[in-house]
């Protein structure tokens, strides 16, 4: 089975019944790739940063095919979607398009709307808590995810390592024990991250990011975030692909030679 991310019919409209379900995701990671290769980084990370495009046709005159393009972001990130970086991701994905008849017309921005519990009110109120909370800033309105020791997870990968992490501190002394951040918001220059697991050890930090089946396709954009890591002084980035695990006995196995490494 290849693992190339499937394209749309070119000789159709983008937003046809067939085409449709492949758009999106193939004009970000096709737009975020080339954006990267042509040394527009920052571009690449927004592009990659998008949850979905939306594209509708737009234009059909002179047998042209003009579409409409509506970037979904995370709240927290829209504000960044400002005039300037959109025409940049749209000048990429003009490239993307050249020698198709296509081209974009209009691309704007949104918030993602955030799905709501029967609790809504409560959570609006007091964000389970009375204090504004950098950790897991993304999930805390959402219902679903799960939460352990007062602390936010995206998914159960997330909170299986943690666990695993967490058995490996309870073993160690008080004087040599293991810092354990999920989903804390993290500054780097120019961007506002939440790694899934920041972890600090014997002086050293390390991150370790879980990557699901949502991360094809976007090793370029995804590089380029360990790096901004790295250069932030974080001394050792790892990922887990939940892929390729079938066992705790391997996420145990991911969990030790990270922390071996990270002291290395």
């Amino acid at each position: 089975m290849s693992d190339e991310l499937p394209s749309p019919d070119v000789s159709r409209t983008l937003d046809t019944p067939e085409n449709a379900p492949l758009v999106s995701e193939w004009l970000l990671g096709t737009s975020a790739v080339l954006a990267y290769h042509l040394g527009k980084t920052d571009t690449a990370r927004m592009i990659a940063d998008v949850s979905s495009a939306e594209v509708r046709l737009w234009n059909t005159e002179y047998d042209h095919e003009g579409y409409r393009i509506v970037l979904v972001v995370e709240p927290s990130l829209y504000p960044t979607y400002t005039e300037p970086e959109l025409e940049s991701i749209a000048d990429v994905m003009r490239d993307v398009m050249w020698g198709s008849s296509k081209s974009v017309d209009e691309l704007v921005a949104r918030p993602s709307i955030p799905r709501l519990g029967p609790d809504w009110r409560r959570q609006v109120k007091n964000a389970d808590g009375p204090k504004p909370s950098n950790q897991g800033r993304k999930v805390q309105l959402e219902p679903g995810h799960p939460v352990e020791d007062q602390l936010r997870f995206t998914n159960e990968w997330e909170l299986d390592v943690y666990r695993v992490l967490r058995e490996r501190q309870n073993t160690l002394p008080d004087s040599e024990t293991i810092g354990i951040v999920p989903l804390g918001g993290m500054r780097v220059r120019g961007w506002t991250f939440e790694p899934d697991l920041l972890i600090t050890y014997r002086g050293y930090a390390g991150v370790i990011e879980i990557d699901g089946p949502h991360h094809k396709g976007r090793a370029a954009a995804d590089r380029s975030r360990d790096r901004l890591f790295l250069n932030a002084g974080v001394r050792y980035v790892d990922r887990l692909n939940v892929e390729e695990v079938s066992s705790r006995a391997e996420v145990e196995k991911f969990v030790d030679n990270f922390l071996t490494r990270l002291t290395r």
